[in-house]
């Protein structure tokens, strides 16, 4: 047993105990994925990161972890690591020789994910390329299962032409619009039946729910959304990268957006009492989608030991 450094960071917020809470464990050689599984149970937040060594003086090995399963590629601790490494003065390179900007390159099991950290008077902001753009995934939920499995009415579910998808960017989602905003803050995932939905499978592997509406409480933001996914060991989730990254697929099929780069923000996490604000942009080339990122906030809040 030895012991090991970790932070705290909040993610895609401005402000402490806000946005998505991140365990970053540092120096994370001799773990074992039986033994970082543990830790992520022991911290219990919706993902604990883990740092490998440095390689190349460039990129950095990180592996991500929620309480019951790992995962291939997620957002939320994307950011969080790259703006805590660029902290901690591990950057791959300077940004134009911009000492405000930096570039942090994550070997994560999807891939090599290369974010770019900026400091400004809000704070740090980190990021990053999409590894994988989403894909449409093979599944299928009627207006009315989708109703029943969020304790809403049918006429709850969609808004203008968007009907319930389901989209894949490294990590699978069904994608639900909903009317309104008291239709998402009523909504309330029923995890039995999402399961049966699910084809009975309703595991670490199966899609999880992201609830999304059009109405926002924030005056500049796009999107409200909640993402639900009790199989992951979270119930809900404050702010979801990853889910953001497979929501461009429905802005794309639905909203069509000209050629050029699109911008927006997503706002999440408000009925949870944690705001979030994920920033979503999109390259668009002859009507198709050519590349995406996300980005968003963080901040540290604490860090410590553990002993594994």
């Amino acid at each position: 047993m030895r012991s090991r450094d970790f932070l705290l960071y909040d993610v895609f917020t401005q402000r402490p105990f806000a946005g998505n809470q991140l365990a970053i464990v540092l120096k994370s050689d001799g773990l074992d994925t039986e033994a970082m599984q543990e830790i992520a149970r022991e911290f219990n937040l919706s993902e604990t990161v883990f740092v490998g060594a440095q390689q190349d003086g460039m990129r950095t090995p990180i592996r991500i972890f929620t309480p019951v399963n790992e995962m291939p590629f997620a957002g939320h601790p994307t950011v969080g690591t790259a703006v805590a490494l660029s902290e901690l003065g591990m950057s791959a390179a300077n940004d134009n020789n911009d000492t405000d900007a930096c570039i942090i390159i994550l070997d994560e099991p999807i891939g090599s994910v290369r974010c770019l950290v900026s400091k400004d008077a809000r704070g740090s902001f980190a990021e990053f390329d999409l590894p994988q753009l989403p894909s449409a995934a093979k599944f299928k939920m009627s207006h009315e299962d989708a109703a029943a499995v969020l304790g809403l009415m049918p006429q709850d579910i969609g808004f203008e032409n968007h009907k319930v998808t389901a989209w894949d960017a490294g990590v699978p989602y069904v994608c639900i619009p909903v009317h309104n905003l008291d239709a998402a803050a009523c909504a309330n995932l029923d995890p039995r039946l999402w399961a049966e939905l699910m084809g009975g499978n309703g595991d670490a592997a199966s899609p999880a729910a992201y609830v999304y509406c059009r109405d926002t409480i924030g005056h500049d933001h796009a999107f409200h959304a909640r993402m639900f996914s009790g199989h992951w060991g979270i119930v809900e989730d404050p702010a979801t990268g990853s889910a953001a990254a497979a929501f461009a697929g429905a802005v794309m099929m639905f909203d069509e957006p000209t050629d050029g780069t699109s911008a927006f923000w997503i706002e999440q996490g408000l009925e949870m009492g944690r705001p979030s604000s994920i920033r979503l942009e999109l390259d668009v080339e002859g009507g198709k989608l050519a590349g995406a990122r996300i980005g968003g906030y963080a901040v540290k809040i604490g860090e410590g030991v553990i002993y594994r």
